[in-house]
């Protein structure tokens, strides 16, 4: 393990209240930092596999299924043609993260990028072929998602975010 790797096995407290707690507010942050600097600072992610690798984020709105509420969620994404590809990890904890639930009741978002903002998209979870496909490119991306995947025991969600026209 390098010394900015993430372990191989599951950290201890990793399904603690307290753990999904500091990841939303650090997600509120960084969606904070995005928006006010228009994507200079915030459009890179560079915790774990990412530190000598950044990688692309996107903050993706989505209502609320139940409270109709607008949610922005700040997540790393893969360019797969002229669609962005995001991943449901929520860094291996053993639950879909919200923002996925709420996709599949509401479909119909969109995206904030760096220098572009209100992308309309559609999102749809992909397929077992396109998962197949593209989950290799998304460890290559960010090599973390493999542990995520090792650290739980459901199939972690990989989205395809189509622009709308």
């Amino acid at each position: 393990m390098g010394r900015f790797s993430l372990p191989d096995s599951k950290p201890g407290g990793l399904d603690s209240p307290v753990t999904a707690k500091v990841m939303k507010y650090a997600a509120k942050a960084q969606v904070a930092v995005f928006r006010w600097t228009g994507g200079r600072v915030g459009s890179t992610w560079r915790i774990g596999a990412g530190f000598r690798r950044p990688v692309p984020t996107l903050l993706l709105e989505h209502r609320g299924r139940k409270s109709g509420r607008l949610f922005t969620t700040p997540l790393l994404y893969l360019r797969s043609g002229g669609d962005f590809v995001v991943v449901g990890s929520q860094g291996g904890l053993p639950r879909h993260p919200q923002w996925y639930f709420n996709l599949l009741a509401r479909p119909d978002t969109r995206v904030h990028l760096k220098g572009r903002r209100g992308v309309p998209v559609t999102a749809r979870v992909a397929g077992l072929e396109e998962r197949a496909h593209l989950w290799p490119r998304l460890v290559e991306l960010y090599a973390d998602f493999a542990k995520y995947q090792a650290w739980t025991e459901r199939e972690i969600p990989v989205v395809v975010l189509s622009p709308r026209l």
